[in-house]
């Protein structure tokens, strides 16, 4: 256990005075503050050179997400040290207190430090990130409103494409007109029709009905003078391969979500993991700064006139 500490010239704290220098809290934080923003400049600048914009070169995402998170931790653990300590070290002296009672407030002087530092980068993040927001919502509500007074417009557009695959209604029009046998149209009202079908097929349950895949190799035969059967052969052939790359583009999709999902749940442990490593450094660093400034000794007349005759000056008196 830590004696008491005794100061030969220090005012006595009262037993009803605070035991918080929220000033030294204070100076602490902007310490930690300042530091941290320092060391996130830094490191997004070494991750920006570490990249780079061709494939197959420059670090690889998992290497980055690695070297985030271990300059996250260092970020932390500096600048809250730094932090802490500052505040320890600028605390006011508790003369005729308990050891134990000393480590307490060192402790507290270093997390106190912490939180506010905390709080104030996590409210100019959300200050941040809110401006963000607006201004995406400004603009998606200026898109809204242009798309609302140009309506007209676009379903002209979307009725008049050669494909007509934007229009969810155009597969329903054709069946509206189809006739037994497919007539003589371009090769862009062909396309349309057919991609239509596919479209319509493809975001339901998959199966090609027996009446859109008949009508399709008609329009393929009649297109490229292959045989009925020979045409459905084809139709069939293509119809699996746009099916099979619409489950390749699903099951891509899928694995991208999961992945994003890991890895934001990583970023959240291991954020949580950095903030207390930087709450414990802290602490840490203001019991060791307390320390320090409780060993410093108050110079009194005598001690500075041994200095000042040591020095070969004059003491001031």
């Amino acid at each position: 256990m830590i004696t008491t500490a005794e100061y030969s010239s220090a005012v006595s704290d009262g037993p009803n005075r605070s035991g918080v220098s929220w000033a030294a809290i204070f100076a602490g934080a902007a310490a930690a503050a300042a530091l941290s923003l320092i060391l996130v400049i830094l490191g997004a600048g070494l991750g920006f050179a570490a990249t780079s914009p061709w494939a197959h070169e420059g670090a690889s995402a998992k290497a980055l997400g690695i070297s985030t998170i271990i300059w996250l931790l260092v970020t932390q653990i500096l600048a809250s040290g730094l932090g802490g300590y500052v505040a320890g070290r600028l605390r006011v002296k508790w003369a005729n207190l308990h050891g134990d009672e000393v480590y307490f407030r060192d402790t507290a002087h270093g997390f106190l430090s912490w939180a506010v530092a905390t709080l104030v980068a996590a409210m100019l993040i959300a200050g941040t990130l809110g401006n963000v927001v607006g201004a995406g919502a400004q603009a998606g509500a200026s898109v809204v409103s242009g798309a609302a007074s140009g309506a007209g417009m676009a379903a002209a557009g979307a009725a008049a494409d050669s494909k007509g695959s934007s229009d969810p209604m155009g597969y329903f029009v054709d069946t509206l007109f189809r006739a037994d046998g497919p007539a003589s149209v371009s090769e862009d009202a062909a396309n349309g029709v057919a991609s239509r079908i596919l479209a319509k097929t493809l975001a339901g349950d998959g199966t090609l009905t027996a009446e859109d895949g008949t009508y399709l190799a008609q329009l393929v035969a009649q297109r490229t003078r292959l045989t009925q059967a020979e045409a459905e052969a084809r139709v069939d052939q293509v119809y699996a391969q746009a099916r099979q790359a619409a489950e390749d583009a699903k099951l891509a999709a899928q694995k991208a979500a999961d992945a994003a999902a890991s890895a934001a749940a990583w970023t959240a442990i291991w954020t949580f993991i950095a903030l207390l490593c930087g709450a414990f450094f802290a602490s840490l660093a203001a019991l060791f700064g307390g320390r320090q400034r409780d060993q410093a000794r108050w110079l009194d007349n005598d001690d500075a006139a041994r200095r000042a005759n040591y020095a070969g000056t004059t003491p001031v008196r």
